[in-house]
C-alpha cells in the first residue's frame, strides 16, 4: 500500500531542536516525533522509489561515540541509500538545513580504485566520465568525494583527465533546502527525477570500479 504523503516540515525543526539537546533524555522523550515525523515519512518515500532504484536502507539514528570528538550519542540528520551494488547507490538525507539528494560511490577498497584509474585512463571510458559529470555539474549538483593532492602514481601529471584520477571516491549531491514540494506527495516524483540524473554516474561507477 502506498502511504507516502510528503516529507513534514516539521521533520526539519525536529533535528533543529535535536541539535540544542543531544542527549538520551532528550531523544527518549521525543522519539515518537522522530518515527511519526522521519522515521516512517522516509520509509514510505523510499518504497515509493523501489521499483526503480531498488530497496532501500534508513541508517540507524545513534552515532557510534568511538568515533565522534563530541560524543553526542544521536546523529544530527537521517540518511538511507538505495543500493546499486555495495558502496554505490542513490542518497537522501533530512536534516536541521533541509533535504539533500545525491548518489555515487563513497567507499571503495583498493581493487576498485584501480579499476576505477584504469577506466578514467582509457580514453573512450574516462571521456564518457568527464561528459557524465559535466552533466551533474551543469544540473545544479556539487561534484565531490575524497582526492588526493596530486595524480597518482603511474599517471602522467599532464593527464588529460588528471582531475578525475585524483578521486578516491566520487559522487554528488544537491542540497535543496524545503522546496514547497517537499511536504506534499509530488516529492517522491521530484526525488526520483533528481536521482534519475544522477543514475549515469551511478551506473558509470558500478560499471568500472564494480566490487
Amino acid at each position: 500500500m502506498d502511504t507516502f504523503v510528503g516529507i513534514p516540515a516539521a521533520a526539519f525543526g525536529f533535528y533543529a531542536e535535536l541539535e540544542q539537546n543531544n542527549n538520551r533524555e532528550w531523544w527518549l522523550e521525543h522519539k515518537p516525533r522522530y518515527e511519526t515525523l522521519v522515521r516512517e515519512p522516509l520509509t514510505a518515500l523510499l518504497a515509493r522509489l523501489e521499483p526503480r532504484f531498488g530497496p532501500a536502507k534508513i541508517f540507524r539514528p545513534n552515532r557510534d561515540v568511538r568515533f565522534s570528538e563530541d560524543k553526542s550519542p544521536y546523529k544530527t540528520a537521517q540518511g538511507a541509500v538505495a543500493s546499486f551494488q555495495e558502496g554505490v547507490g542513490y542518497y537522501v538525507q533530512l536534516s536541521a538545513e533541509g533535504l539533500l539528494v545525491g548518489a555515487g560511490c563513497h567507499s571503495i577498497s583498493p581493487a576498485q580504485l584501480a579499476r576505477y584509474r584504469n577506466s578514467v585512463d582509457a580514453a573512450g571510458t574516462g571521456e564518457s566520465l568527464e561528459q557524465i559529470i559535466r552533466r551533474v555539474a551543469d544540473a545544479g549538483f556539487t561534484v565531490e568525494g575524497e582526492r588526493l593532492k596530486t595524480v597518482p602514481r603511474g599517471f602522467p601529471r599532464e593527464h588529460p583527465r588528471a582531475e578525475l584520477l585524483k578521486y578516491k571516491s566520487l559522487s554528488a549531491g544537491r542540497e535543496l533546502g524545503e522546496p514547497e514540494w517537499l511536504s506534499t506527495p509530488a516529492a517522491a516524483d521530484e526525488v526520483g527525477r533528481l536521482w534519475e540524473q544522477l543514475r549515469p554516474l551511478v551506473e558509470w561507477v558500478g560499471r568500472h570500479a564494480a566490487p
